[in-house]
Protein backbone atom coordinates (compact mmCIF):
# COMPACT_ATOMS: atom_id res chain seq x y z
CA UNK A 1 0.00 0.00 0.00
CA UNK A 2 2.82 2.21 1.11
CA UNK A 3 4.27 1.65 -2.33
CA UNK A 4 1.34 2.65 -3.93
CA UNK A 5 0.71 5.35 -2.53
CA UNK A 6 4.40 6.58 -3.05
CA UNK A 7 3.70 6.05 -6.84
CA UNK A 8 0.76 8.44 -7.30
CA UNK A 9 2.28 11.33 -4.55
CA UNK A 10 1.91 14.60 -6.86
CA UNK A 11 3.94 17.41 -6.43
CA UNK A 12 1.12 20.49 -5.40
CA UNK A 13 2.48 22.26 -8.68
CA UNK A 14 2.20 19.43 -10.99
CA UNK A 15 -1.55 18.86 -9.35
CA UNK A 16 -2.78 21.96 -10.35
CA UNK A 17 -1.66 22.06 -13.79
CA UNK A 18 -3.07 18.16 -13.92
CA UNK A 19 -6.54 20.29 -12.84
CA UNK A 20 -6.31 22.96 -15.05
CA UNK A 21 -6.18 20.68 -18.07
CA UNK A 22 -9.00 18.01 -16.91
CA UNK A 23 -10.91 21.02 -16.06
CA UNK A 24 -12.99 21.35 -19.44
CA UNK A 25 -13.42 17.87 -19.66
CA UNK A 26 -15.06 17.62 -15.72
CA UNK A 27 -17.41 20.80 -16.72
CA UNK A 28 -18.19 18.95 -19.91
CA UNK A 29 -19.66 15.82 -17.58
CA UNK A 30 -22.65 17.92 -15.75
CA UNK A 31 -25.51 18.83 -18.09
CA UNK A 32 -25.96 22.53 -17.08
CA UNK A 33 -22.18 23.43 -17.20
CA UNK A 34 -21.95 22.09 -20.96
CA UNK A 35 -25.15 24.28 -21.61
CA UNK A 36 -23.29 27.45 -19.87
CA UNK A 37 -20.13 26.71 -22.17
CA UNK A 38 -22.31 26.48 -25.43
CA UNK A 39 -24.24 29.29 -24.95
CA UNK A 40 -21.49 31.74 -23.85
CA UNK A 41 -19.82 30.24 -26.89
CA UNK A 42 -22.46 31.19 -29.39
CA UNK A 43 -24.64 33.82 -27.95
CA UNK A 44 -24.60 35.69 -30.99
CA UNK A 45 -25.97 33.10 -33.50
CA UNK A 46 -27.98 31.63 -31.02
CA UNK A 47 -29.56 35.11 -30.48
CA UNK A 48 -29.82 35.62 -34.18
CA UNK A 49 -31.55 32.36 -34.69
CA UNK A 50 -33.90 32.77 -32.29
CA UNK A 51 -34.81 36.32 -34.12
CA UNK A 52 -35.60 34.20 -36.92
CA UNK A 53 -37.80 31.84 -35.16
CA UNK A 54 -39.54 34.71 -33.60
CA UNK A 55 -39.92 36.44 -36.95
CA UNK A 56 -42.24 34.42 -38.58
CA UNK A 57 -45.94 35.15 -37.75
CA UNK A 58 -48.15 32.40 -35.58
CA UNK A 59 -51.23 33.60 -34.79
CA UNK A 60 -54.33 31.22 -35.25
CA UNK A 61 -56.09 33.61 -38.07
CA UNK A 62 -52.88 33.20 -40.39
CA UNK A 63 -52.51 29.31 -40.99
CA UNK A 64 -50.35 29.54 -43.58
CA UNK A 65 -48.16 31.23 -41.29
CA UNK A 66 -48.66 28.40 -38.74
CA UNK A 67 -47.89 25.79 -40.99
CA UNK A 68 -44.36 27.50 -42.01
CA UNK A 69 -43.98 27.56 -38.21
CA UNK A 70 -44.34 24.09 -38.05
CA UNK A 71 -42.73 23.01 -41.11
CA UNK A 72 -39.12 25.26 -39.70
CA UNK A 73 -39.37 23.86 -36.86
CA UNK A 74 -39.73 20.12 -37.81
CA UNK A 75 -36.54 20.94 -40.49
CA UNK A 76 -34.65 22.22 -37.11
CA UNK A 77 -35.25 18.98 -35.23
CA UNK A 78 -34.67 17.11 -38.40
CA UNK A 79 -31.05 18.88 -38.91
CA UNK A 80 -30.01 17.76 -35.41
CA UNK A 81 -30.71 13.86 -36.22
CA UNK A 82 -33.78 14.02 -34.48
CA UNK A 83 -36.74 11.74 -36.48
CA UNK A 84 -39.28 14.12 -36.77
CA UNK A 85 -42.78 14.06 -38.48
CA UNK A 86 -45.92 16.49 -38.40
CA UNK A 87 -49.33 15.11 -36.78
CA UNK A 88 -52.07 16.06 -38.38
CA UNK A 89 -56.12 16.67 -38.33
CA UNK A 90 -58.11 18.01 -41.45
CA UNK A 91 -58.55 22.04 -40.52
CA UNK A 92 -56.09 21.83 -37.26
CA UNK A 93 -52.60 23.77 -37.16
CA UNK A 94 -49.59 19.94 -36.80
CA UNK A 95 -48.45 19.22 -33.55
CA UNK A 96 -44.47 18.81 -34.45
CA UNK A 97 -43.28 15.89 -33.41
CA UNK A 98 -39.71 14.13 -32.61
CA UNK A 99 -38.45 11.32 -31.25
CA UNK A 100 -34.92 10.11 -29.93
CA UNK A 101 -34.33 6.87 -28.67
CA UNK A 102 -31.44 5.43 -27.07
CA UNK A 103 -30.67 1.69 -26.78
CA UNK A 104 -31.42 0.62 -23.82
CA UNK A 105 -33.13 3.21 -22.35
CA UNK A 106 -35.33 2.71 -19.08
CA UNK A 107 -37.33 5.65 -19.66
CA UNK A 108 -39.72 7.90 -21.99
CA UNK A 109 -39.30 11.80 -21.51
CA UNK A 110 -41.72 13.81 -23.38
CA UNK A 111 -40.87 17.70 -23.70
CA UNK A 112 -44.08 19.92 -24.06
CA UNK A 113 -44.54 23.19 -25.77
CA UNK A 114 -46.33 25.17 -28.11
CA UNK A 115 -45.33 27.23 -31.06
CA UNK A 116 -48.80 29.54 -31.53
CA UNK A 117 -49.31 33.02 -30.36
CA UNK A 118 -51.74 35.42 -29.17
CA UNK A 119 -53.53 38.03 -31.28
CA UNK A 120 -51.20 40.93 -32.20
CA UNK A 121 -52.72 44.72 -32.88
CA UNK A 122 -49.54 46.29 -34.46
CA UNK A 123 -50.02 49.71 -33.63
CA UNK A 124 -50.43 48.88 -29.62
CA UNK A 125 -46.21 47.89 -30.01
CA UNK A 126 -43.65 49.96 -29.68
CA UNK A 127 -41.82 49.87 -33.43
CA UNK A 128 -45.36 48.76 -34.74
CA UNK A 129 -44.20 45.36 -35.87
CA UNK A 130 -44.66 42.64 -33.81
CA UNK A 131 -42.66 39.91 -35.60
CA UNK A 132 -39.63 41.92 -35.70
CA UNK A 133 -37.61 41.15 -33.06
CA UNK A 134 -35.61 43.75 -31.23
CA UNK A 135 -33.12 43.59 -28.44
CA UNK A 136 -33.32 46.39 -25.87
CA UNK A 137 -32.34 46.73 -22.36
CA UNK A 138 -34.50 47.62 -19.67
CA UNK A 139 -34.06 47.80 -15.81
CA UNK A 140 -30.94 46.70 -16.45
CA UNK A 141 -31.37 43.41 -18.06
CA UNK A 142 -31.18 42.86 -21.77
CA UNK A 143 -34.64 41.61 -23.29
CA UNK A 144 -35.54 40.80 -26.74
CA UNK A 145 -38.97 41.71 -27.85
CA UNK A 146 -41.63 40.06 -30.32
CA UNK A 147 -44.67 37.91 -29.97
CA UNK A 148 -43.89 34.51 -28.40
CA UNK A 149 -40.61 35.92 -27.46
CA UNK A 150 -42.08 34.67 -23.75
CA UNK A 151 -44.69 32.63 -24.50
CA UNK A 152 -43.73 30.04 -25.82
CA UNK A 153 -40.95 29.81 -28.44
CA UNK A 154 -38.57 30.22 -26.17
CA UNK A 155 -39.25 26.65 -24.29
CA UNK A 156 -38.63 25.47 -27.61
CA UNK A 157 -35.51 27.10 -28.86
CA UNK A 158 -34.02 26.25 -25.34
CA UNK A 159 -34.65 22.77 -25.71
CA UNK A 160 -33.31 22.76 -29.62
CA UNK A 161 -29.77 24.60 -28.32
CA UNK A 162 -29.68 22.05 -24.92
CA UNK A 163 -29.48 19.21 -27.46
CA UNK A 164 -26.83 21.10 -29.47
CA UNK A 165 -25.01 21.92 -26.10
CA UNK A 166 -25.12 18.08 -24.74
CA UNK A 167 -23.67 16.86 -28.05
CA UNK A 168 -20.68 19.24 -28.60
CA UNK A 169 -20.15 18.34 -24.95
CA UNK A 170 -20.45 14.71 -26.08
CA UNK A 171 -22.72 13.64 -22.70
CA UNK A 172 -25.13 11.23 -24.40
CA UNK A 173 -29.09 10.93 -23.30
CA UNK A 174 -29.89 8.14 -20.91
CA UNK A 175 -33.84 8.52 -22.01
CA UNK A 176 -35.62 8.13 -24.73
CA UNK A 177 -36.62 11.75 -25.78
CA UNK A 178 -40.26 12.87 -27.11
CA UNK A 179 -40.93 16.29 -28.30
CA UNK A 180 -44.04 17.16 -28.99
CA UNK A 181 -44.94 20.93 -29.98
CA UNK A 182 -48.56 22.19 -30.29
CA UNK A 183 -49.55 24.31 -32.74
CA UNK A 184 -53.19 26.06 -31.36
CA UNK A 185 -52.70 25.90 -27.02
CA UNK A 186 -53.65 29.93 -27.72
CA UNK A 187 -56.94 29.07 -29.39
CA UNK A 188 -57.59 26.35 -26.51
CA UNK A 189 -56.51 23.33 -27.45
CA UNK A 190 -59.52 21.89 -29.64
CA UNK A 191 -58.10 19.17 -31.12
CA UNK A 192 -54.75 18.37 -29.19
CA UNK A 193 -56.24 15.36 -27.53
CA UNK A 194 -57.59 13.74 -30.35
CA UNK A 195 -54.44 14.02 -32.54
CA UNK A 196 -52.84 12.80 -29.50
CA UNK A 197 -55.23 9.93 -29.20
CA UNK A 198 -54.50 9.17 -32.94
CA UNK A 199 -50.40 8.56 -32.11
CA UNK A 200 -50.78 6.78 -28.78
CA UNK A 201 -47.67 4.60 -29.41
CA UNK A 202 -45.88 7.68 -29.99
CA UNK A 203 -46.61 9.79 -26.97
CA UNK A 204 -46.40 7.56 -24.53
CA UNK A 205 -43.97 8.38 -21.97
CA UNK A 206 -42.95 8.24 -18.24
CA UNK A 207 -43.49 11.81 -17.45
CA UNK A 208 -44.79 15.21 -20.12
CA UNK A 209 -42.93 18.31 -18.63
CA UNK A 210 -44.39 21.10 -19.60
CA UNK A 211 -42.29 23.71 -20.80
CA UNK A 212 -44.89 26.76 -20.85
CA UNK A 213 -45.38 30.03 -18.39
CA UNK A 214 -43.04 32.43 -16.27
CA UNK A 215 -40.82 30.92 -13.93
CA UNK A 216 -41.44 32.79 -10.14
CA UNK A 217 -41.86 36.54 -9.42
CA UNK A 218 -38.58 36.16 -7.30
CA UNK A 219 -36.46 35.17 -10.46
CA UNK A 220 -36.14 31.68 -8.63
CA UNK A 221 -36.93 28.56 -10.69
CA UNK A 222 -40.11 27.00 -10.31
CA UNK A 223 -41.08 23.36 -10.75
CA UNK A 224 -45.06 23.34 -10.79
CA UNK A 225 -47.17 20.22 -10.18
CA UNK A 226 -50.66 21.70 -11.79
CA UNK A 227 -52.50 24.03 -13.67
CA UNK A 228 -56.11 25.57 -13.65
CA UNK A 229 -58.40 24.63 -16.30
CA UNK A 230 -60.17 27.29 -18.43
CA UNK A 231 -63.25 27.77 -19.87
CA UNK A 232 -65.27 31.18 -21.09
CA UNK A 233 -68.68 32.65 -21.58
CA UNK A 234 -69.71 35.41 -23.77
CA UNK A 235 -72.69 37.64 -22.52
CA UNK A 236 -74.83 39.81 -24.70
CA UNK A 237 -77.53 42.17 -23.38
CA UNK A 238 -80.37 43.55 -25.74
CA UNK A 239 -81.69 47.43 -25.57
CA UNK A 240 -83.67 48.56 -28.75
CA UNK A 241 -83.19 47.65 -32.34
CA UNK A 242 -81.15 50.08 -33.20
CA UNK A 243 -79.16 53.14 -31.22
CA UNK A 244 -81.94 55.38 -29.95
CA UNK A 245 -81.10 59.30 -29.42
CA UNK A 246 -80.23 59.74 -25.22
CA UNK A 247 -81.99 62.39 -25.19
CA UNK A 248 -85.04 61.32 -26.51
CA UNK A 249 -85.40 57.97 -25.16
CA UNK A 250 -83.01 57.87 -22.36
CA UNK A 251 -85.01 57.42 -18.84
CA UNK A 252 -87.50 55.38 -20.70
CA UNK A 253 -85.77 53.00 -23.40
CA UNK A 254 -83.28 50.05 -20.94
CA UNK A 255 -79.47 50.68 -21.72
CA UNK A 256 -77.69 47.31 -21.76
CA UNK A 257 -74.39 48.55 -21.14
CA UNK A 258 -75.91 49.60 -17.54
CA UNK A 259 -77.90 46.50 -17.83
CA UNK A 260 -74.64 44.38 -18.21
CA UNK A 261 -72.59 46.36 -16.02
CA UNK A 262 -75.15 45.87 -12.93
CA UNK A 263 -75.08 42.50 -14.04
CA UNK A 264 -71.36 42.01 -13.62
CA UNK A 265 -71.16 44.02 -10.62
CA UNK A 266 -73.60 41.83 -8.90
CA UNK A 267 -70.82 38.50 -9.67
CA UNK A 268 -68.25 38.99 -7.50
CA UNK A 269 -68.13 42.01 -4.27
CA UNK A 270 -65.78 44.46 -3.29
CA UNK A 271 -63.03 42.09 -2.42
CA UNK A 272 -63.40 40.16 -5.43
CA UNK A 273 -65.24 37.27 -3.58
CA UNK A 274 -67.37 35.54 -6.19
CA UNK A 275 -70.86 35.93 -5.04
CA UNK A 276 -72.19 33.00 -7.83
CA UNK A 277 -74.06 30.70 -5.83
CA UNK A 278 -72.05 27.12 -5.18
CA UNK A 279 -69.10 29.05 -7.28
CA UNK A 280 -66.51 27.66 -4.86
CA UNK A 281 -68.16 24.20 -4.39
CA UNK A 282 -66.43 21.30 -4.94
CA UNK A 283 -62.78 22.58 -4.34
CA UNK A 284 -60.33 19.51 -3.86
CA UNK A 285 -57.82 20.40 -1.00
CA UNK A 286 -54.09 20.95 -0.80
CA UNK A 287 -52.17 17.88 0.63
CA UNK A 288 -49.86 18.48 3.48
CA UNK A 289 -46.75 18.55 1.37
CA UNK A 290 -48.27 20.71 -1.14
CA UNK A 291 -49.41 22.76 1.61
CA UNK A 292 -45.91 22.49 2.74
CA UNK A 293 -44.63 24.22 -0.77
CA UNK A 294 -46.40 26.94 -0.38
CA UNK A 295 -45.22 28.06 2.60
CA UNK A 296 -42.25 27.88 1.81
CA UNK A 297 -42.61 29.74 -1.44
CA UNK A 298 -41.56 33.86 -1.78
CA UNK A 299 -44.40 36.03 -1.05
CA UNK A 300 -43.57 38.46 -4.16
CA UNK A 301 -47.01 40.54 -3.26
CA UNK A 302 -45.34 43.94 -2.26
CA UNK A 303 -42.88 43.74 -4.98
CA UNK A 304 -45.62 43.24 -7.87
CA UNK A 305 -47.80 45.81 -6.19
CA UNK A 306 -44.92 48.78 -6.47
CA UNK A 307 -44.34 46.90 -10.23
CA UNK A 308 -47.61 47.14 -11.21
CA UNK A 309 -49.21 50.12 -9.73
CA UNK A 310 -51.80 48.59 -7.34
CA UNK A 311 -53.11 50.47 -4.30
CA UNK A 312 -54.74 47.62 -3.19
CA UNK A 313 -55.47 44.12 -4.53
CA UNK A 314 -58.49 41.63 -4.22
CA UNK A 315 -58.56 38.47 -1.87
CA UNK A 316 -59.18 40.38 1.79
CA UNK A 317 -55.26 39.91 1.76
CA UNK A 318 -54.49 37.02 0.75
CA UNK A 319 -51.28 35.75 -0.59
CA UNK A 320 -50.87 35.60 -5.43
CA UNK A 321 -50.12 32.46 -4.46
CA UNK A 322 -53.00 31.05 -1.99
CA UNK A 323 -55.26 32.82 -4.35
CA UNK A 324 -53.95 30.77 -7.54
CA UNK A 325 -55.23 27.86 -5.78
CA UNK A 326 -58.98 28.94 -5.90
CA UNK A 327 -61.48 29.58 -9.05
CA UNK A 328 -61.68 32.85 -10.63
CA UNK A 329 -64.24 34.64 -12.53
CA UNK A 330 -62.61 37.44 -15.16
CA UNK A 331 -63.53 40.31 -17.29
CA UNK A 332 -61.45 39.99 -20.47
CA UNK A 333 -63.30 42.61 -21.87
CA UNK A 334 -66.43 44.70 -22.72
CA UNK A 335 -68.05 46.51 -25.66
CA UNK A 336 -71.18 48.70 -25.83
CA UNK A 337 -71.70 51.70 -27.73
CA UNK A 338 -68.21 54.28 -28.64
CA UNK A 339 -65.60 56.03 -26.63
CA UNK A 340 -63.68 58.76 -27.14
CA UNK A 341 -63.72 60.59 -30.17
CA UNK A 342 -66.46 58.58 -31.38
CA UNK A 343 -68.56 58.35 -28.87
CA UNK A 344 -72.49 58.92 -30.03
CA UNK A 345 -75.16 60.27 -27.82
CA UNK A 346 -76.86 57.39 -28.18
CA UNK A 347 -78.41 54.19 -25.95
CA UNK A 348 -76.64 50.98 -27.54
CA UNK A 349 -78.60 48.42 -28.76
CA UNK A 350 -76.46 45.71 -27.03
CA UNK A 351 -73.72 45.58 -24.80
CA UNK A 352 -71.18 41.92 -24.56
CA UNK A 353 -69.03 40.62 -22.48
CA UNK A 354 -65.97 37.73 -22.55
CA UNK A 355 -66.00 36.01 -19.07
CA UNK A 356 -62.77 33.99 -18.36
CA UNK A 357 -63.08 31.42 -16.02
CA UNK A 358 -60.57 29.61 -14.15
CA UNK A 359 -60.93 26.29 -12.34
CA UNK A 360 -59.04 24.35 -9.96
CA UNK A 361 -58.98 20.57 -9.38
CA UNK A 362 -62.59 19.17 -8.31
CA UNK A 363 -64.92 21.64 -10.08
CA UNK A 364 -65.43 20.63 -13.70
CA UNK A 365 -65.47 23.25 -16.57
CA UNK A 366 -69.36 22.17 -17.94
CA UNK A 367 -71.02 22.93 -14.22
CA UNK A 368 -69.25 25.74 -13.55
CA UNK A 369 -70.41 27.68 -16.93
CA UNK A 370 -73.70 26.59 -15.46
CA UNK A 371 -73.09 28.17 -12.29
CA UNK A 372 -72.73 31.78 -14.07
CA UNK A 373 -75.75 31.11 -16.59
CA UNK A 374 -77.83 29.76 -13.70
CA UNK A 375 -77.18 33.25 -12.17
CA UNK A 376 -77.73 35.17 -15.07
CA UNK A 377 -81.31 33.84 -15.19
CA UNK A 378 -81.53 34.23 -11.15
CA UNK A 379 -81.82 37.89 -12.17
CA UNK A 380 -84.72 37.72 -14.17
CA UNK A 381 -82.74 37.25 -17.94
CA UNK A 382 -84.32 34.66 -20.95
CA UNK A 383 -81.26 32.78 -22.03
CA UNK A 384 -81.03 31.57 -25.42
CA UNK A 385 -78.49 30.63 -27.38
CA UNK A 386 -78.08 32.10 -30.41
CA UNK A 387 -79.39 35.73 -31.90
CA UNK A 388 -82.51 36.24 -29.97
CA UNK A 389 -85.62 37.55 -32.67
CA UNK A 390 -88.24 40.23 -32.78
CA UNK A 391 -90.54 37.86 -31.04
CA UNK A 392 -88.23 36.61 -28.45
CA UNK A 393 -87.53 40.28 -27.35
CA UNK A 394 -90.99 41.85 -27.53
CA UNK A 395 -91.92 38.57 -25.13
CA UNK A 396 -89.17 39.09 -22.64
CA UNK A 397 -88.78 42.24 -20.57
CA UNK A 398 -84.70 41.00 -20.55
CA UNK A 399 -83.01 38.92 -22.94
CA UNK A 400 -78.87 37.52 -22.78
CA UNK A 401 -77.54 35.40 -25.04
CA UNK A 402 -75.15 33.00 -23.52
CA UNK A 403 -72.29 31.56 -25.88
CA UNK A 404 -70.89 28.47 -24.15
CA UNK A 405 -67.18 28.12 -24.95
CA UNK A 406 -66.89 24.30 -25.75
CA UNK A 407 -62.56 24.71 -26.25
CA UNK A 408 -62.47 23.98 -22.34
CA UNK A 409 -60.93 22.24 -20.06
CA UNK A 410 -60.44 21.09 -16.07
CA UNK A 411 -57.62 21.42 -13.85
CA UNK A 412 -55.31 18.83 -13.32
CA UNK A 413 -52.35 18.06 -10.11
CA UNK A 414 -49.88 15.71 -10.24
CA UNK A 415 -48.86 14.51 -6.26
CA UNK A 416 -45.39 16.09 -5.57
CA UNK A 417 -44.25 12.98 -3.93
CA UNK A 418 -44.13 10.47 -7.00
CA UNK A 419 -40.61 9.19 -8.22
CA UNK A 420 -40.45 11.04 -11.03
CA UNK A 421 -41.61 14.39 -9.55
CA UNK A 422 -38.22 13.80 -7.12
CA UNK A 423 -35.82 13.19 -10.41
CA UNK A 424 -37.10 16.41 -12.08
CA UNK A 425 -36.95 18.26 -9.04
CA UNK A 426 -33.33 17.41 -8.56
CA UNK A 427 -32.34 17.83 -12.24
CA UNK A 428 -33.61 21.45 -12.32
CA UNK A 429 -31.60 22.16 -8.73
CA UNK A 430 -28.36 20.81 -10.51
CA UNK A 431 -28.90 23.29 -13.33
CA UNK A 432 -31.02 26.50 -11.58
CA UNK A 433 -29.81 25.60 -7.03
CA UNK A 434 -33.05 26.84 -5.15
CA UNK A 435 -36.11 26.04 -6.61
CA UNK A 436 -39.72 26.72 -6.05
CA UNK A 437 -42.32 24.13 -6.16
CA UNK A 438 -45.97 24.89 -6.36
CA UNK A 439 -48.66 23.00 -6.59
CA UNK A 440 -50.88 24.69 -8.92
CA UNK A 441 -49.71 27.37 -11.84
CA UNK A 442 -52.30 30.68 -12.52
CA UNK A 443 -52.24 29.69 -15.97
CA UNK A 444 -53.85 27.25 -18.26
CA UNK A 445 -52.40 24.32 -20.01
CA UNK A 446 -54.65 21.44 -21.18
CA UNK A 447 -52.68 19.21 -18.72
CA UNK A 448 -55.43 16.73 -18.93
CA UNK A 449 -56.04 15.52 -22.36
CA UNK A 450 -51.85 14.61 -22.46
CA UNK A 451 -52.61 12.87 -19.10
CA UNK A 452 -55.37 10.91 -20.34
CA UNK A 453 -53.65 10.23 -24.02
CA UNK A 454 -50.34 9.53 -23.01
CA UNK A 455 -51.64 8.12 -19.99
CA UNK A 456 -49.15 9.50 -17.91
CA UNK A 457 -48.13 12.46 -15.06
CA UNK A 458 -47.75 16.17 -16.17
CA UNK A 459 -44.89 18.43 -14.22
CA UNK A 460 -44.40 22.03 -15.65
CA UNK A 461 -40.90 23.68 -15.67
CA UNK A 462 -40.88 27.33 -17.48
CA UNK A 463 -38.16 29.53 -17.97
CA UNK A 464 -39.63 32.99 -19.07
CA UNK A 465 -39.22 36.10 -16.81
CA UNK A 466 -42.51 37.04 -15.02
CA UNK A 467 -42.57 40.58 -16.25
CA UNK A 468 -42.95 38.91 -19.88
CA UNK A 469 -46.19 41.29 -21.22
CA UNK A 470 -47.69 37.61 -22.02
CA UNK A 471 -50.08 37.91 -24.05
CA UNK A 472 -50.19 41.49 -24.49
CA UNK A 473 -48.03 44.27 -26.35
CA UNK A 474 -44.48 44.50 -26.41
CA UNK A 475 -43.83 40.66 -25.24
CA UNK A 476 -40.26 40.20 -24.55
CA UNK A 477 -37.97 37.56 -23.48
CA UNK A 478 -35.11 38.12 -20.63
CA UNK A 479 -32.16 37.10 -22.51
CA UNK A 480 -30.79 35.51 -19.31
CA UNK A 481 -34.10 33.65 -18.78
CA UNK A 482 -33.13 32.10 -22.05
CA UNK A 483 -29.49 31.39 -21.39
CA UNK A 484 -30.74 29.13 -17.98
CA UNK A 485 -33.40 28.00 -19.74
CA UNK A 486 -31.18 26.01 -22.22
CA UNK A 487 -29.27 24.73 -18.63
CA UNK A 488 -32.52 23.37 -17.03
CA UNK A 489 -33.61 22.09 -20.55
CA UNK A 490 -30.26 20.46 -20.60
CA UNK A 491 -30.52 18.63 -17.29
CA UNK A 492 -33.89 17.54 -17.75
CA UNK A 493 -32.85 15.72 -21.32
CA UNK A 494 -29.95 13.87 -19.31
CA UNK A 495 -32.37 12.65 -17.02
CA UNK A 496 -32.31 8.89 -16.83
Amino acid sequence: MKATLGAVRLRLGTVGTLLLCLAPMLRGQMAPDAARDYTAKHKAELLQQFSDLLSIPNVAADPANLRRNADVLREMLRKRGVDSRLLSLPGAPSVVYGQISVPGAQHTIVFYAHYDGQPVTPSEWEGGSPFTPVVREVDGARRIYARSAGDDKAAIFAQLTALDALREAHIPLKANIRFVWEGEEEAGSPHLEQILDANRDLIHGDVWLVCDGPVDQSGKQTVVFGARGDTHLQITLYGPHHGLHSGHYGNWAPNPAMMLAQLLAGMKDENGRVLVPHFYDGIAPLSAIEKEALAKAPVNDTMLMKAFWLGHTDGSGAHLLELINQPSLNINGLSSGQTGAKAANVIPPTATADIDLRLVVGIDWREQQQRVIDFIRSRGYFIVESEPSRETLLAHSRVARVVRDPASYNAVRTPMDLPIAQEVIRAVEQARGEVVLLPTMGGSVPLGAMERAARTHTITVPIANYDDNQHAANENLRLQNLWDGVGTMAALLEMQ
